[in-house]
């Protein structure tokens, strides 16, 4: 329960509607208090309206009294009738600030969660997968907001309706009251009981259900790994597995709260018997009237489903409370990568790696060994090195996707930590390994990294033009307003990386990096993708991480990584004349290029 304390800055923040539904509450259960005072009069009217009418029966008068009984019943009736339409007048009213409330927490809530995840490194996504990630932002928020809305609502109705009722009944009868609601507390020693198993039978099924989306998400993306292997009858059977858990999990926990009911309704029973019986002698004792057992049975019946609720809303606070324990666990990482500075800096394009070593996190994983180099505004370089030699670290240490354990990384004399994030990586453009495209247009996903009221077409245009994909655009059925599909699947490799590449150059960076984003392009695509470049980035300072070294010739400088040291490094020419490690690689390649060719 102490998870959900932390939801009450909702609570304050709309304490308007809060405060107005609690007075509807009230409102609406007045008037639902007042009905069964009606039918008290009206049975004691008609019993004895019926003990007159015998002195009235067979003479002329007998008319005039059956027409003014029936007024009376009429009358009785109306009032019953406006009582109920006034209170379920203030029920929708109820209805539409609390429930609408819980709606509102549910939307703030939900970004508050989608803003802390974009906030956090990249080393949390790769130790959570993101069927977790997306269960807690879902079904999560949403068992939540159950427990904002309707959990406090009917909280709030059963105890201003058990007040309201107990009260009327004590000014009434307070020994007839005492024997109606003596078996009530037998409901709150079960409820007691009851609730620590179903708070662990709750989490375990959210647990459970966070798996479950996982298993989906990943056989939906890997869709095309199953059907190549032919897994489906695995995967399906695999998924029927952990759903035969849930479902078992969920039965547990169906049968817990099924104890409520039964108890309830016997409970219930139990009072209008004892209502009966004792109100029974207390009529022959002169003590209360035969329309007073009528009022008390209906006051009975009255908190017959509030009391019946009980269960099910102490069910929803511990989903409730389970449910945002989760929540808060990733609301509680902190983020290990912000900014230090909130003023943003213009960049020149000067970059300095000095001393850097970095170990990833989760691996352990020694990427970078005391490496240090110097690139000049406008300069271009490239980083080659086999797969594992820590040329991609680079890059994401440049853009801040991790800070380096040791040494120092620097953009025109200052420590990348000490600038404004969003600042820096506005001005690199960065364009990833892994190539990743929206399920948007191809016009949107060009223009990602920029604001789109400020795009226009023919940027897009020219940004696709210098990644030469502007003619594959141009084949496609919509061409720049045609959908790439879920990451781009509508297109090919090379078609993807293309767009990748100018979703980075619309940027207009000061810094590019390029992390090995050609290798799904041929040769003659990719000598067309530097020649429109070369005019491009004149004045920028440019990094291509690579293992292709034929694209390498127009660089000022040549960087070779082996287990995350500089071997090597000096241009292109003077790398050969050595016949060290660049050399081998350079001769290997051409050999499987001649290989290839013939």
């Amino acid at each position: 329960m102490k998870y959900l304390k932390s939801l009450n800055h909702y609570l304050y923040k709309y304490r308007s509607r809060l405060l107005s539904g609690i007075i509807f509450i009230a409102l609406s259960n007045i008037f639902g208090v007042y009905s069964p005072q009606v039918v008290r009069h009206a049975v004691d009217m008609v019993l004895n309206e019926i003990s007159y009418h015998q002195f009235y029966a067979g003479s002329a008068l007998e008319g005039n009294f059956l027409k003014q009984f029936s007024v009376s019943i009429f009358f009785f009736g109306l009032i019953v009738v406006l009582l109920a339409i006034l209170r379920g007048i203030f029920l929708f009213f109820m209805r539409q600030t609390i429930i609408v409330m819980s709606r509102l927490i549910e939307y703030d809530q939900k970004n508050e969660v989608f803003d802390h995840y974009q906030r956090l490194h990249l080393d949390f996504y790769k130790r959570n997968n993101t069927g977790d990630l997306m269960s807690r932002i879902t079904e999560d928020v949403s068992r939540v907001r159950m427990y904002t809305g309707p959990a406090i609502m009917y909280t709030i109705n059963l105890a201003v309706l058990f007040i309201m009722v107990i009260f009327t009944m004590i000014r009434v009868n307070p020994e007839l009251t005492l024997y109606t609601v003596a078996p009530l507390p037998l409901l709150g020693i079960s409820i007691f009981y009851v609730n620590g198993i179903i708070e662990r039978k709750s989490e375990s099924i959210q647990r459970q259900l966070s798996f479950l989306t996982t298993i989906s998400q990943e056989s939906f993306s890997g869709i095309r790994v199953i059907k190549s292997y032919v897994q489906e009858k695995f995967m399906s059977r695999y998924f029927n597995e952990e759903c035969e858990q849930y479902k078992s999990k969920t039965l547990d926990l169906a049968r817990v709260e099924a104890i409520y009911f039964p108890l309830i309704f016997m409970l219930v029973g139990l009072s209008t018997i004892l209502t009966i019986f004792i109100g029974g002698i207390e009529v022959i004792e002169g003590k209360i009237t035969p329309g007073n057992i009528a009022e008390f049975v209906i006051y009975i019946n009255m908190l017959t489903w509030p009391i019946a609720s009980v269960g099910w809303v102490m069910a929803l606070v511990q989903r409730a409370a389970a449910s945002q324990k989760r929540i808060e666990e990733f609301l509680n990482v902190k983020p290990e990568i912000f900014s230090e500075s909130t003023n943003e800096e213009n960049i020149a394009g000067t970059v300095e790696f000095r001393n850097v070593s970095f170990t990833y996190p989760n691996t352990g994983i020694k990427a970078l060994k005391n490496i240090s180099f110097k690139i000049r505004k406008g300069n271009r370089i490239a980083v080659i090195g086999r797969t594992g030699s820590g040329k991609s670290t680079l890059g994401q240490l440049l853009v801040r996707m991790y800070d380096a354990n040791d040494g120092n990384v620097l953009i025109d004399g200052n420590d990348i930590r000490s600038m404004n994030l969003y600042s820096l990586r506005k001005q690199v453009g960065y364009v990833p390994q892994d190539v990743f495209l929206f399920s948007d247009t191809v016009y949107n996903n060009i223009g990602f990294g920029l604001e789109q009221d400020l795009i226009t077409k023919e940027e897009i245009e020219q940004a696709a033009i210098y990644a030469s994909v502007n003619e594959d655009i141009r084949q496609l059925p919509k061409q720049y307003e045609t959908i790439v599909g879920e990451r781009g699947v509508t297109l090919s490799g090379g078609q993807k990386q293309r767009i990748s590449i100018a979703r980075a150059l619309i940027k207009n960076p000061k810094i590019v990096i390029f992390d090995d984003c050609l290798s799904a392009v041929d040769a003659i695509t990719e000598k067309n993708i530097l020649g429109y470049m070369n005019e491009y980035l004149k004045d920028r300072t440019t990094i291509i991480i690579t293992h292709r070294i034929f694209s390498l010739f127009n660089f000022d400088n040549i960087i070779v990584l082996e287990d995350g040291e500089i071997i090597e490094e000096g241009t292109h020419e003077s790398l050969l004349e050595r016949r060290n490690a660049y050399f081998e690689l350079y001769e290997k390649q051409q050999m499987e290029e001649k290989n290839y060719a013939g």
